[in-house]
This record gives C-alpha cells, structure tokens and sequence, in this order.
C-alpha cells in the first residue's frame, strides 16, 4: 500500500497571496475543504529520519530573529521563507500555528508533507503570565480533523512559578486527547526562571535531564510521546534519559556554523530521530534559506 493516502491535488487552491486573502474573505469554507483534499504522509516512513521546518514562534509575540528583532513580522515574507524551505525534498514537514498552516495548505506547500500543529501559544514573551502558558491554538480535535500528524506543546517548569502548573495539565490533558486519535503528542520541556524578570530556559545537561523526566512523565499514556529537546552539552549523557523519539530544536543561536556542528554530532545519539528547526533555517544571516535547508536535510539523511 502506498504511504500516499490521496492523490495529490493538481493545483493549489490559492495561486498567490491575493488569492490567499480573497478565499479567506468569500469562501472561509475553502480551507477545511484543502485540508481534506490534501495528500498526507505518515510521520515515520523510509529512513525513519524527520527534517521539520517550525514557524509558531510569532502567535506567542517572539518576533525577533538574533539581532533583527521585527525579522518575523512580514507574514508574506515567512510564507516565502518556509515555501522555499518545503520545496526542498529532504524536508519531511512543517511545525506551525493554524493561521500559518492554514495560509501554506491554501498555497498547496503541504502535499504529502508531515503536519504538527502548535498548542499552547498563550504565554505571550515577556509578559507576566508567561509560564501560565494556556492552550490558545490549535487542539487535538482541530488537528485531527485535518489529518495531521500530531501536535506540539511546551512545557516550561519554574518551580517558583504556580502557572506552571496549569500548563503541566493542560500539556497532560492534549497528550491524552492526542493518544486517542492515535495522534503524536510533541513535547518541547524546560526548566525555567526569571533572570531580571524575564524568563530564562536552564540548558544546563542536568536541568535539560529533569525536564525530560517531568515531560515524557505527562499524560495517561506515553504510546505517541515524541520529545522537541534543546542540543545543550553532554547531549550522549541527556539522551540517557529517554527512551522516547526525539527531534532536536534549533533555537536562536548566535553562531549558525556552531549550531550545525552540533546538530551534526547529536544526530547520531540514540532516540534522536531528526531536526525541527525554525529561525536558523529560515532566518540565515545570508537569508539563503535553500542553502542552508540543504545543509541540514544533508547532516539528517
């Protein structure tokens, strides 16, 4: 059986951005109908091995990309950014929010791609309520109805914090929900603190350890638990941790060759299953985003 469920639609539905923004207008229904007329791919096929492109950073107001702090705020220029990071064969998918996922199904940038959608968008950078970060985005159910693959959720723990606790239930409570449409739960944990009253993840090898064991201990079952987790020092020993697959994220580094590096190095870690990465694929400081998608799907196959 092929691992096509659909065949691929001829054409996209929107040929350009215009198009995009009138369908959005005149036929809202056009998008839940794409998502149906897309062709999906399951999430593990081949080499096993994922290339992720992630792009949800800009619904929790992180807009800022190293030292351009409004890099993301042109969505039709991260449209661009991410198409011609899809366009790209060794790229297996996309993590995003539904406003963006909507936009790329639309553009037909999403045939016999792996889907994540993004969860828990509510706590906003640098407010107040940063670590009560609530489910704002998609849910289980929206995901599931357009045959995605899974969805994403973080999970940053500050023990001094008590709205961590409340995103530690709500991250349960969409595990649960994901395992029963036989969806996979991406859990992205950290421990974290406010440095001067901004939040601060801990990449420290034993706080990235802790985090692990809290995150991959959520929900009723662990069956569809996959683990976004931060390549940090003695990665051999972090991975130690789990037993779960495990997609490493990029982040915001300041030094993309360094980043590469190390990629490259803890690809070959056992659980590591392949890179979801985002601003330093989109985002290079050549702004070659082919070239340098090209390099990562090279250090994943």
């Amino acid at each position: 059986m092929s691992d096509v469920t659909r065949t691929p639609v001829a054409r996209p539905v929107c040929a350009d951005y215009a198009a995009v923004t009138e369908a959005r207008a005149a036929d809202p229904g056009a998008v839940a109908k794409a998502w149906q007329a897309r062709s999906t791919r399951p999430t593990v096929r081949g080499d096993g091995r994922l290339m992720i492109v992630a792009a949800d950073h800009p619904a929790r107001g992180a807009l800022a990309v190293g030292a351009r702090p409004t890099a993301m705020n042109n969505r039709v220029d991260l449209l661009d950014r991410l198409r011609a990071a899809l366009a790209d064969p060794g790229v297996d998918g996309v993590l995003a929010t539904s406003d963006i996922l909507d936009d790329l199904v639309l553009l037909g940038a999403l045939e016999d791609k792996v889907v994540f959608s993004s969860f828990n968008r509510g706590g906003l950078a640098g407010s107040v309520f940063e670590l009560d970060d609530r489910m704002t985005a998609a849910t289980p159910a929206s995901t599931a109805a357009a045959r995605m693959n899974g969805g994403k959720m973080l999970c940053r723990i500050d023990v001094d914090d008590p709205g961590t606790v409340n995103t530690m239930t709500a991250c349960a409570q969409a595990i649960d929900e994901l395992a029963a449409h036989g969806l996979i739960a991406m859990v992205e944990p950290f421990m974290s603190g406010r440095v001067n009253g901004k939040v601060r993840n801990d990449l420290s090898p034993d706080a990235v350890i802790k985090s692990i064991h809290i995150g991959q201990g959520l929900g009723s079952t662990s069956a569809y638990t996959w683990m976004k987790l931060p390549v940090v020092d003695e990665m051999d020993r972090v991975m130690e941790a789990t037993t779960m697959p495990t997609l490493l994220l990029g982040g915001d580094p300041t030094d993309a060759d360094e980043a590469f590096a190390s990629w490259e190095k803890a690809l070959g870690l056992p659980s590591v299953r392949g890179l979801i990465v985002g601003r330093t694929l989109l985002y290079p400081s050549n702004d070659d985003v082919s070239a340098a998608v090209a390099t990562a799907v090279a250090m994943v196959r």
